[in-house]
């Protein structure tokens, strides 16, 4: 038993000085980190469930509203919903309690996106005491527009995409002879499943653009690859679809591709541009190079156009 409790010991130890206290901040030290980042999480947890309590009393109404591009078309001239020539689909349920799960997942997913701000601000709370000046400018413009963007994907997917991906697939199986009858849980799966791909879409050019910020990549870098990224996008749209047509999966990569450009234009204005010492030690070289070849011009020059003193056994 002596001997165990030495073990420990020194195992506590060992973990002290080689994993905790390299960690430690000279203000915080690592448990305070740990109990401060439990009480934001709780924070964020709790507002959460109370975001989630609200949107379960309304999740039939979002439901409905979820249904709006499975027979209506957006028009952006007037900015209104438009009648599609679809018949009347009902909405079957092959479960008992699958209702109630869609409830409680369409309710959960709402209440999650609209707790975004508030789990952002206890994240950035968190993190920033420990960045610097610099990084406190960068993290939270960063922050605030990927959240935009991924807001702006769904807006967009639910809009424009999701009515022409539903319309043709179900028009296709109409004019098969079928009838549609559509499961709850196969619609609300589909239908958040493109509304959560467009909003991880809609953050490439701000990924490609922080990565050109870095030095990662350059604008030049990416034209030059962007064959390989059409390509890209419909094989990254063909996993990520959930049907396996390619009226679907060019729906997906057509804005992927369109935004990998936006991402180029991006790096070409906000990229890490080259420090002046970079370009000073590059110009070095070759004005060294410039000088070398000029001493040896100048040497054959000379002895091009030396004059030789002409011997005494010419003369007469």
């Amino acid at each position: 038993m002596f001997e165990r409790g030495n073990v420990f010991k020194r195992f506590n130890q060992w973990l002290q000085e080689s994993l905790f206290r390299p960690l430690e901040d000279k203000k915080m030290p690592v448990m305070e980190h740990l109990v401060e980042f439990q009480v934001r999480l709780t924070r964020a947890v709790i507002v959460t469930g109370i975001v989630f309590v609200g949107t379960f009393f309304y999740a039939d109404t979002l439901i409905k509203w979820l249904r709006i591009p499975l027979q209506n078309m957006f028009v952006p001239s007037t900015l209104s919903w438009e009648p599609t020539d679809l018949p009347t689909i009902p909405f079957v349920f092959l479960a008992p309690a699958e209702a109630l799960w869609q409830n409680v997942k369409v309710a959960g997913l709402f209440a999650i996106v609209l707790a975004v701000p508030y789990v952002l601000y206890e994240i950035w709370c968190f993190i920033v005491p420990g960045l610097h000046v610099q990084e406190r400018r960068f993290v939270g413009p960063f922050v605030c527009l990927s959240t935009l963007a991924f807001y702006a994907g769904a807006v967009f997917s639910f809009f424009f995409v999701l009515p022409f991906a539903l319309n043709f697939l179900i028009s296709y199986g109409v004019n098969a002879g079928f009838t549609p009858q559509i499961s709850i849980a196969q619609y609300v799966g589909f239908a958040l499943w493109f509304l959560l791909v467009f909003g991880l879409i809609f953050e490439v050019p701000l990924a490609l653009t922080i990565m050109a910020k870095l030095g990662w990549i350059d604008a030049p870098f990416l034209i030059r690859y962007w064959k390989w990224a059409l390509l890209g996008s419909f094989i990254i749209a063909a996993i990520l679809t959930p049907t396996p047509d390619p009226f679907n999966q060019t729906l997906m990569a057509g804005p992927m591709f369109l935004l990998y450009w936006v991402g180029i234009l991006g790096a070409k204005l906000f990229g890490k541009q080259p420090s002046t010492e970079s370009v000073a030690a590059g110009s070095a070289p070759a004005g060294k190079h410039a000088a070398v070849m000029g001493v040896v011009t100048v040497a054959k020059s000379s002895e091009s156009e030396y004059v030789r003193v002409p011997s005494s056994g010419s003369r007469v």
